[in-house]
Formats: structure tokens, C-alpha cells, sequence
């Protein structure tokens, strides 16, 4: 069976496949997890991951193995195009690439079409796909679940079906016997269930990698455990057919810097879509990094600040008693300094965060209001995004899409801060207001990927230099 899907650039050629999975939870980070270190340490490749979906907590795990950047695709937040630019993009001088999948493989926006699910990205980068059967208390029923995947879809191709918590030898044997004589797909092995070597989990999902950094004995193990259970052979040595697949980047030259952007990093604030971060170096600034649990003064001569999303709520004693930080970003808030924030960024923005024990924190009093962690999961979903004022990232009318996923809540009274977004969730058409703006500061509790609005970047760094440019008039005339 043809496994081996082959990417045709102007400068080399690559073999990639998606590694999808039954359902949520079944392995299928464990297992991208292992088949990145095992193509690193065993096969000597030099691999880029990509990961579907708007997950910021498995990228970080993917960048820990590979040591590169790792792209999100979502074919519901970015267009067919963009997606494949940014794999395009991302393969660069690569050798091989890996690509994660999200939930189960046919899951998406809605239960009609393939839209948003991983199952979309494979077509549309034309990859065949490792199928993650979670195979505990199954035998022979196994091939039959293997075998609706199989008969879904026809446009999707299937590089071979992995199998995990598998019982016992014998377990293996039976599974494989199903899947002889009632599916197409070869069955590349099957990984123990008594290996203890899942992530742990907290309620945003897996652990990130900035709490929870992936010792190198963990790698050595799971690269070893793809070595000793998984056939990685069948499926590296299957026949080759090409596929052309041509680069947009036709020019990835980064322009001269024309402002500075603080950009919060560090174990409470660390999701960050890397085109996000791309697009705004594309657009003329320059990135500096800064850690608000750690660091007592900001970076000097910024001209902007950018606060992406985390736990603060893991980090709330430390970040409330940085009161340097807190004190200075609400300064610049109050001079106009154009600031964007996305969730924790946003809770930190907020007057003070009441966490799950009754304690109440101060945080950057940006925002006269507090947030107050709930112990169940408060708000998540796609969001559709349409501006209905100016902000510091577009003009009135300018729609951009992103995802929200949070266990906290404002507590808002009526204030005078104005609301700049009118927002559509998945399920509902009406409007809800949101993104919160007051001076030149931004805040709100959805991630925004910046590749869903082309000119959102540009306009960001547009905002920045006229505040330079405002900033350099002021202090000129002081003079």
C-alpha cells in the first residue's frame, strides 16, 4: 500500500504524514511524541512537526523534541491557502514532516461536513494518515472501528493504524489478525498500556512543556518505545509518488525594524500561535521577550506590548507581587502605549484575579474589574470576530477568527470601558460584545490567529510606530 506521500519543492523533496486519532485521548500525542524522537535520535532526520487545531500545549511538547518552531493549521480559523503556505513555510530545508491531529480525525466544526477536522487538513496537504486506535478492552472489534475510519472518506489515504494500550502480545496478535482479513490498512504495532509514560494533565489540558520540560531520559524512552513496538520501517520504506506542492514565501526576508514590542513569556503566559509572532517580525518589529513572573523592569525603548494567553492563575502570588512590572504596564496603558492581550494576558490586564481557594490577587488594574477562576470549564469554542470600532490591530468592520478556552469569569459591574468586538460563536447567530479597549489597550478572552486577517499584524505595528512617532514629537519639543 502507498504510505509515503512526497512534497515536491524548488529546493528538495520531503516526506510528511498526519498522525490522527479515533477520538480525543486515545495516545495520539504520546505516539507523535515518540515517532518525533525516534526520527530524530534513530533515523538521523532533521523533522518539523505541525500540530491541527488551536492548541498552544502540544506545540510546546512538539518544540521540545524537534528544537523548531512548531505551526498550527485549522482549517476552520484559516483558509485552504493559508494552510498550506504556512506547511510550505514550516518545511523549509526539512527532511521529513510529522503533522498531530486534533480530537478524532473526522471531527470538526460540525457534525455535516469535514470543516475544521483533521481529516480536512490531510486532503488539502495531500498526506496520508497514521490512524491511533486507543485499543484497550477491544479485540476483534477493534478492525471494525479501524474499518469505518477506512470506508468514512474515500479521499482519505492511510499510511498504517497504530495501537495503543495494548494488553499483551496475545492482545497484539489478536488485533492483528482482525485487521488482516477485514481492513486494507497495515497495522504498524501497538504500544503496551502498562508503560506509564502519558502526560499529566490539568484542566486546560495537558501540562505545558515551560512547567512540565520533557527530561531527555523521557525523549530516549519514547523514541526507544517507537523503536521496539512500531514498525517504522514499513511505513519509511513504502513507495514513493511525488506530489507538487509550490511555496508562496517566495520572500521570507525580514524587513528593517521599525518598533520595538515587548512580548510576555514565561511560564504564565506561553500560548502564542508562531505565525502570530512570524507575521509581526514580517511586519516590521522586533520581538523582545520579557517575563512578568520574573523580570523588574520591562524592556526599554518598546513601543507596544503583547500579553498571550497561559495559566496566571497557577502563577497569581508571584505575578501580584512583582508590583514593578504591574505598576509599569499600567503606566504605558495610561499613556496611550498600544497593548494587545489575549486571555491570561487579559486577566492580568484586569484590577485583580480571585483564584479557586477564595484569595484575591492584585494584578495590572488596566481593566477596573476582576476575573474569578470557576472550577468548571466557563467558555469554548471557535469565534468569529467582526471589529466595530478601531482597534490597535484593525479598522471598523474588519473580521478575524480565533478560539476561546477558559475556566474564568469577569466580575464586571457597569463601567465606562467600551467593547470594540461583536462576536459569533459556532452554535449561535447572534452577536455578544467583547474585546475590551480602553486608552490604547486591548483586551480579550480569545485568541486571535493573526493569519485570518492578512493586514492585522501590519496594523498592529502601524499603531506601535505612530505611538513612536507621537512619543519622538513629545520628547522633541521637551528638548
Amino acid at each position: 500500500m502507498n504510505s509515503r506521500k512526497l512534497f515536491i519543492r524548488e529546493d528538495a523533496i520531503i516526506q510528511g504524514f498526519v498522525i490522527a486519532g479515533t477520538n480525543s485521548g486515545c495516545g495520539k500525542t504520546t505516539v507523535t511524541l515518540g515517532i518525533l524522537s525516534y526520527l530524530i535520535r534513530q533515523k538521523k532526520l532533521n523533522v518539523v512537526s505541525f500540530k491541527v487545531g488551536p492548541d498552544f500545549i502540544d506545540p510546546g511538547h512538539h518544540r521540545s523534541i524537534t528544537h523548531k518552531k512548531t505551526y498550527n493549521l485549522d482549517g476552520w480559523m484559516l483558509s485552504k491557502t493559508t494552510n498550506q503556505q504556512i506547511f510550505m513555510h514550516g518545511c523549509a530545508n526539512a527532511d521529513i514532516a510529522v503533522v498531530e491531529g486534533v480530537m478524532g480525525l473526522y471531527d470538526g466544526y460540525d457534525g455535516k461536513t469535514d470543516a475544521g477536522s483533521t481529516a480536512e487538513i490531510a486532503k488539502w496537504l495531500s498526506l496520508p494518515v497514521i490512524l491511533v486506535v486507543n485499543a484497550q478492552s477491544m479485540a476483534r472489534s477493534a478492525a471494525a472501528l479501524v474499518q469505518g475510519f477506512e470506508n468514512f472518506d474515500p479521499d482519505i489515504r492511510f499510511a498504517g493504524v497504530i495501537f495503543n494500550n495494548i494488553g499483551s502480545p496475545r492482545h497484539l496478535i489478536y488485533l492483528q489478525q482482525a485487521m488482516k482479513h477485514h481492513v486494507s490498512i497495515p497495522c504498524l504495532g501497538g504500544l503496551p498500556r502498562t508503560l506509564n509514560i502519558e502526560l499529566p494533565h490539568r484542566h486546560l489540558g495537558l501540562i505545558t512543556t515551560e512547567d512540565h520540560p520533557l527530561s531527555q531520559n523521557y525523549i530516549d524512552r519514547l523514541a526507544s518505545l517507537i523503536d521496539e513496538h512500531i514498525d517504522m520501517d514499513e511505513l519509511l520504506r513504502s513507495e514513493q509518488f511525488p506530489v507538487k506542492v509550490y511555496s508562496t514565501h517566495k520572500n521570507d526576508s525580514i524587513p528593517d525594524h521599525q518598533v520595538r514590542i515587548a512580548v510576555a513569556r514565561d511560564q504564565a503566559f506561553c500560548f502564542y500561535y508562531e505565525d502570530n509572532l512570524d507575521l509581526l517580525r514580517k511586519a516590521g518589529a522586533e520581538l523582545v521577550f520579557f517575563s512578568p513572573l520574573h523580570d523588574k523592569v520591562l524592556p526599554e525603548n518598546i513601543h507596544g506590548i503583547y500579553l498571550g494567553g497561559g495559566y496566571p492563575e497557577l502563577h497569581a502570588k508571584i505575578l501580584s507581587e512583582n508590583s514593578n512590572i504591574r505598576k509599569a504596564i499600567q503606566h504605558h496603558s495610561k499613556t496611550n502605549l498600544p497593548i494587545y492581550a489575549e486571555c491570561g494576558g487579559f486577566m492580568y490586564l484586569c484590577k485583580e484575579l480571585h483564584d479557586i481557594n477564595g484569595n484575591i490577587w492584585p494584578m495590572c488594574n488596566c481593566f477596573p474589574w476582576g476575573t474569578r477562576m470557576l472550577d468548571k470549564l466557563a467558555s469554548l469554542g471557535y469565534r468569529h470576530v467582526t471589529l466595530i470600532q478601531d482597534t490597535v490591530w484593525g479598522k471598523i468592520g474588519d473580521t478575524a477568527r480565533g478560539h476561546e478556552f477558559h475556566y474564568s469569569t469577569i466580575e464586571r459591574e457597569v463601567h465606562s470601558v467600551s467593547t470594540t468586538y461583536q462576536v459569533q460563536k459556532r452554535t449561535q447567530q447572534e452577536f455578544q460584545p467583547e474585546g475590551f479597549y480602553i486608552n490604547q489597550t486591548l483586551g480579550s478572552y480569545i485568541h486571535l490567529h493573526f493569519a485570518s486577517l492578512p493586514m492585522m499584524a501590519s496594523h498592529f505595528v502601524a499603531t506601535c510606530l505612530n505611538y513612536k512617532r507621537i512619543l519622538c514629537n513629545d520628547e522633541s519639543t521637551r528638548n
